[in-house]
């Protein structure tokens, strides 16, 4: 009761007036502040010009200075209520909860010795380290070990001075290997999203960089040093094109996490999650892929940009499974998503050429969407550096709808385009899926797309094609329909133009 009466005391004396945080419980007779947070929340978009004659009924220099007030006003108490988000969704990453909970120790036992209540603050620094020791953040117990050893020099407490010296001794030396397993998993990571020809090069230093990865590993066994061995392993694996591997990999951590020997409150199971539908759909398994991602999806939260990655993966095996009714409720519900144009310039451009595919395969019935795709397909660059990755999904889309509408001039020129493509970035052995679907391509183009004659010499090419496996992400390019789907697709294609002509 002694400890309830200090803090009662000190809250009491030291409170503000007002406190600087948002009552929503009072939104339904809002002022200005509410008023403006509707606003900004609203779907529509809305100018500073509206905001102000909206709030203000003008647009003069009085309600613009009234406004520039109120804005910095509702600024600072939104970001004063994110200390009260609520981290209880297990949607969201596991790791926010504990963090949270462990950081508001700490500040509330540090605001409690600049009030010179040690005793207190001294069962909150010991109650922030058993939260800091179980979820294994290192510099959360760094820091609680810092003020703490301090405390006991104020405390005049030498026994206790000297354990918690130690202690932060062997915390410093631990993080120490820990800060090295990390600047090892950024740097790699970083490499990923450069271009294709580095990602390359740090292929080759990835076995290095996991010898190490492992002997710091088996020197520390935390958490922070089993996350980057894991992820760099399977960023190798990836890399490869070893998507049978990753799906060893990913069910093997499963069963660690299921006999306790992860620490939960850190592993993202989502990432687990999305690493394993990902390698099924690279390693031709869309069928099996497709019924975990329909079970794993529920796992993430709309609001999470790790949503909208998991759901292309999603929508990619719809796609592969050939369950094109799927994939367009997919694609549908990404753009009902409110934070799709949170996404990145290039994961949105990414959704229109998903959407554009999707509209080839089934064309929709209104004219305006049609428009809509035409213009896309002719308009979007045949190759940008901006779009590593999609260039030769961009090409070959293009050469499919000119040949769908006839237009001689059009895919002839997509066809030349392919070529330059092939002859400048298509020499590495790893491309072998994409040379042999532009040598279909070419082929057909040589047989005049007469489909006796192509029919026989395109067999050995198909062969060779269903038999070469999906290559390793180094090598960039992604189908987002697969190379044998899309010939199907060709074949259809001149087998209609043969009857109309036929027709005539």
């Amino acid at each position: 009761m002694k400890e309830l009466k200090t803090l009662v005391k000190i809250v009491t004396d030291r409170r503000l007036d007002t406190l600087p945080l948002l009552n929503f419980s009072e939104s339904s007779s809002p002022g200005k502040d509410f008023r403006l947070i509707r606003m900004l929340d609203s779907p529509t978009v809305i100018t500073q010009t509206q905001l102000v004659k909206g709030l203000y009924g003008g647009t003069d220099t009085k309600s613009a200075a009234s406004f520039r007030k109120l804005k910095s006003r509702v600024q600072q108490k939104l970001l004063n209520q994110l200390y009260f988000l609520d981290q209880s969704d297990p949607r969201h990453l596991a790791v926010k909860k504990y963090d949270q909970k462990c950081l508001s120790t700490l500040h509330q036992a540090k605001i409690l010795v600049g009030e010179g209540e040690y005793k207190l603050a001294e069962k909150l620094f010991r109650k922030a380290l058993r939260l800091a020791e179980e979820a294994e953040f290192t510099h959360y117990s760094i820091l609680g070990f810092t003020i703490l050893r301090k405390l006991y020099v104020e405390m005049n407490n030498p026994a206790r001075f000297r354990w918690v010296n130690q202690q932060l001794q062997d915390f410093l030396a631990k993080q120490l290997l820990e800060n090295e397993a990390e600047q090892l998993y950024v740097e790699c990571k970083i490499a990923l999203n450069d271009k294709v020809q580095y990602r390359r090069f740090i292929l080759d230093q990835l076995p290095q960089i996991i010898e190490r990865l492992e002997a710091i590993h088996q020197e520390v066994n935390s958490y922070n040093t089993f996350h980057p061995l894991y992820t760099i392993r399977l960023m190798k694996e990836e890399l490869q094109g070893n998507y049978t591997e990753i799906i060893r990999l990913t069910s093997e951590v499963e069963q660690l996490c299921q006999q306790g020997k992860i620490n939960l409150r850190r592993l993202d199971k989502r990432f687990n999650n999305y690493i394993s539908v990902f390698a099924h759909l690279h390693n031709k398994q869309a069928e099996q892929g497709l019924q975990l991602a329909e079970e794993y999806f529920k796992n993430f939260h709309y609001s999470s940009g790790n949503w909208f990655y998991f759901l292309e993966t999603y929508l990619l095996l719809a796609i592969h499974a050939h369950n094109y009714s799927t994939a367009l409720a997919l694609l549908q519900q990404a753009h009902q998503n409110p934070y799709f144009n949170k996404q990145r310039d290039a994961a949105q451009q990414r959704w229109e050429l998903y959407e554009a595919y999707l509209q080839f395969i089934k064309p929709a019935i209104s004219p305006l969407k049609m428009r809509a795709f035409s213009q896309f397909v002719q308009k979007v660059p045949s190759y940008s550096r901006d779009k590593q990755g999609q260039n030769v999904a961009i090409l070959i889309l293009q050469f499919l709808y000119f040949l769908n509408t006839g237009d001689i001039d059009g895919f002839t020129a997509r066809l030349d385009a392919l070529r330059k493509y092939e002859q400048r970035h298509l020499r590495d052995p790893a491309t072998l899926r994409t040379q042999l679907f532009f040598r279909l391509i070419f082929m057909s183009m040589k047989e005049g797309f007469d489909m006796r004659r192509v029919a026989p010499k395109a067999q050995p090419l198909l062969e060779r094609l269903r038999a070469t496996p999906h290559p390793g992400q180094a090598y960039g390019e992604i189908e987002i329909i697969p190379y044998e789907h899309l010939w199907d697709l060709i074949v259809n294609i001149l087998r209609r133009q043969e009857r109309a002509v036929g027709v005539k």
